[in-house]
């Protein structure tokens, strides 16, 4: 890991705002191991605001960090500057009102999941995906999850198609639905690539990129989930471009990566 690769602090904590939101680069993770770790995005905006290890989080060596993103993935996380502003998040987030959206560059409509184990059918919703994109509409793919393949490093869709065994692998925390909102951003058919945004309300490791590869819609340059080998890109071209939450209730806060690739 590249010890010279720094977060950039796009809102700094104040009185009505007891949060930071900071942009970690790619290749950057997000969270410590340890208290001792000092390689990691939460490590880094600890330093410039001290404040932040005064937050008690479900981990103790993570603090206020309120969710992660992925090493290979780029974008806004959010962090809580106080014990009050950590607690209301745990209930903001569990209810769906935490909004991460991300970026991506992929492949059009290929047999992805078809090349690789663990997948159930393709939905009904896949299958109207290429339709409803090019004429510049949402569609919502929902699924269960498990974890899947040698430790545990990937994840796969569990609907009630799936197999016997993939249902028995389900937990009592894995047993909910997601959702992630593909919605249209730059399409040419002209081109084997488009550009989408996805959201969720309630994350599952590795969701948006499992989920756009089970449609056909594999992200450009994932080592994991682009299944045909053809990565099309150094780097994973996947970024988490805009988190929206409100705070109080009732007042939307707005963080959106104006400098996100095109």
């Amino acid at each position: 890991m590249d010890s010279n690769l720094q977060i950039t602090v796009i809102a700094e904590a104040d009185e009505k705002h007891p949060y930071v939101v900071i942009d970690k680069p790619k290749g950057l993770t997000s969270a410590p191991l340890t208290e001792e770790d000092k390689n990691n995005a939460y490590a880094q905006a600890q330093k410039l605001f001290p404040q932040l290890a005064l937050v008690q989080g479900k981990k103790s060596c993570e603090h206020g960090l309120l969710h992660r993103l992925d090493t290979e993935t780029d974008g806004l996380l959010l962090i809580a500057a106080s014990q009050d502003f950590y607690d209301y998040m745990q209930i903001e987030q569990a209810q769906g009102r935490f909004i991460k959206y991300y970026t991506a560059i992929c492949q059009k409509f290929q047999d992805n999941a078809e090349t690789a184990g663990g997948f159930p059918p393709v939905p009904l919703e896949a299958l109207r995906a290429q339709r409803s994109l090019a004429s510049k509409q949402h569609i919502t793919i929902s699924s269960y999850f498990r974890h899947y393949g040698q430790g545990r490093k990937e994840v796969r869709p569990v609907t009630e198609d799936s197999g016997k065994a993939a249902l028995r692998k389900l937990g009592k925390e894995t047993q909910y639905s997601t959702e992630i909102s593909i919605i249209e951003n730059e399409f040419d058919n002209n081109k084997d690539f488009c550009k989408l945004e996805c959201s969720i309300a309630n994350g599952f490791k590795h969701q948006v990129r499992c989920h756009l590869a089970w449609i056909g819609l594999p992200v450009c340059g994932d080592p994991l989930y682009n299944f045909s080998g053809k990565k099309n890109a150094e780097k994973l071209m996947f970024s988490a471009s805009k988190i929206t939450f409100e705070y109080p209730r009732g007042d939307l806060n707005s963080y959106d990566r104006k400098d996100t690739w095109t």
